[in-house]
């Protein structure tokens, strides 16, 4: 059987903090909207899946992520070069006053001998990554 990924959906508990957020995001990684309203945003670029967000319904907004319970640890986006890692963190990170973490961007050769990466969180602290490497 032939399949991909087709899209991400991700529920946020403050759309006023996390919608600007991901639409800066995703603009600058050359994603297009193609819904945005109240409830719902979503992102396509061809090759990868969409990426859609909605808020947290009221009831569920006391269960507060931790990358470390059962389900999603990270999102990471590869990137051309070890030159737009480190121009995504300025021009991006830095700008908007994202903290990194890990003391990234860096070499991380645990994964591979050329894996760099910088990380850093949504405004619900799930952790993203924008990575190049080689193998």
């Amino acid at each position: 059987m032939k399949n991909y990924l087709e899209h991400i959906s991700l529920n946020v508990s403050n759309p006023e903090k996390s919608f600007p957020f991901y639409k800066d995001l995703f603009l600058f990684l050359d994603y297009k909207i193609i819904v945005e309203e109240k409830d719902c945003l979503a992102f396509r670029k061809t090759g990868t899946p969409d990426f859609w967000l909605s808020p947290t319904r009221a009831e569920y907004l006391s269960n507060k992520f931790h990358r470390r319970n059962t389900g999603l640890n990270h999102l990471a986006f590869m990137v051309s070069s070890k030159k737009e890692v480190d121009k995504f963190y300025n021009e991006f990170l830095k700008v908007r006053k994202i903290k990194s973490l890990y003391e990234s961007p860096n070499l991380f050769p645990e994964y591979t001998p050329d894996y760099y990466a910088v990380y850093f969180e949504d405004p619900d602290r799930i952790k993203l990554e924008v990575l190049n490497r080689k193998n």
